[in-house]
């Protein structure tokens, strides 16, 4: 009975979490009213094809580990980038994935690391419609590109085991024995180190397999569905504007840190303040769907952290932050200072849709780029055996 109650609250947590993940669209089947007035309200009435072999970039809801996760586990995804037809938008970032983990196999000798298998079969959309669906995703990496990979490895096994001997035998046997040799000292010290790389190569393993929330998956659809389009207006974020207050931010960009980590968000806007408040870099901050807040960051232009914008002031910024996703939405939010309340919520992800393909492809690069290529798991270096 004590199990049966556990199992039936963990299905209500993570039911409720989910729901509460979904933002609902403008329109969407949950409000009252005819099928018809709202299909009007979300699409365009024109239908695409998403394609066989298409691709859709995602991100997991929670750890896929090779070492721990089972095959059989079922997860959930999220659509990082709106998936555009020929017409428009036919699914929007946002837009929940069910996952299974089909297969799982483990690391083996010769550097071979493991591998998951992922397949899904349908996507929940903000607007509350099932899609079912075929995609599939591997961490194994091209069969050609995984030898030249381990070949590669094991090639610097066996020329360090080489330099290594070299340079033991010139210290156990010195310079004057390498000289009267000709040399043969050193070679034959090489050569033994080199088998002794040799071995090492032969019996080391490849890593574990890790995918964690933020790191981007690419999933390929085997199947074909036909897709209403969305209407731009349909998929726009909710705002909080304020009478006289007018933010517009013109660019987003995606930026690696200064030490190479792929977690910033510039943001170009234009504010002009004819209300009644007086603004300040203080009062702002970059809020995600979760809730999390992101202030500016130290390493970006931090000339509007330290400026008060006053009534009557219009003003060109850049301002940076700092986050732990770039792949969730966020609204730039400037609150009042002596209530604490939020004056304004600009959603970025309304500005992101205006950008030009060159601008996306960009930042889609860096986000790219946050993901480990191979998916390789790091080693825990506090419980490693000395």
């Amino acid at each position: 009975m004590r199990r049966f109650l556990g199992t039936l609250l963990v299905i209500f947590f993570m039911s409720s979490n989910y729901c509460l993940a979904i933002e609902p669209l403008k329109g969407s089947v949950s409000e009252t009213g005819s099928y018809e007035q709202i299909y009007d309200q979300l699409f365009t009435g024109k239908v695409e094809t998403l394609d066989r072999s298409d691709i859709i970039n995602m991100t997991v809801s929670q750890v896929l580990d090779s070492s721990i996760s089972m095959e059989g586990d079922e997860f959930f995804a999220e659509v990082t980038s709106d998936v555009y037809g020929d017409k428009g938008i036919i699914i929007p970032k946002g837009t929940k994935a069910h996952g299974r983990i089909d297969l799982i196999t483990s690391n083996k000798r010769l550097g071979r690391m493991a591998t998951l298998n992922l397949s899904f079969d349908y996507l929940v959309t903000p607007d509350g419609r099932e899609i079912p669906i075929e995609g599939k995703m591997s961490t194994k990496l091209n069969p050609v590109a995984e030898t030249a990979k381990i070949v590669a490895q094991d090639v610097g096994y066996t020329v360090g085991g080489g330099a290594v001997g070299g340079l033991m035998a010139l210290q156990w046997l010195g310079w004057e024995a390498a000289i009267a040799s000709h040399g043969y000292t050193v070679a034959g010290g090489a050569a033994i180190g080199g088998v002794v790389g040799l071995g090492a190569a032969l019996i080391r393993k490849g890593g574990e397999v890790l995918i964690a929330p933020g790191d981007q998956i690419k999933v390929k659809i085997n199947t074909s569905v036909d897709l209403p389009v969305y209407k731009e207006e349909a998929l726009k974020k909710e705002e909080l504007l304020y009478d006289g207050l007018t933010i517009n931010i013109n660019n987003v960009k995606h930026e690696k840190d200064p030490f190479g980590d792929a977690n910033t968000i510039t943001l170009s806007m234009l504010i002009s303040n004819m209300s009644d408040k007086t603004l300040s870099g203080f009062d702002m901050v970059l809020e995600n769907d979760y809730g999390a807040k992101f202030s500016p960051s130290i390493f970006g232009d931090t000339k509007l952290m330290f400026r008060q914008v006053r009534p009557g002031d219009k003003l060109i910024a850049n301002v940076s932050f700092a986050v732990d996703n770039l792949n969730r939405d966020f609204w730039l939010v400037f609150f009042d200072r002596k209530t604490g309340d939020p004056i304004t919520k600009i959603s970025v992800d309304n500005a992101y849709k205006k950008l030009s393909k060159r601008t996306k492809k960009k930042n889609e690069k860096v986000r790219n780029s946050r993901s480990k290529k191979n998916y390789k798991k790091e080693e825990d270096l506090i419980n490693l055996d000395f």
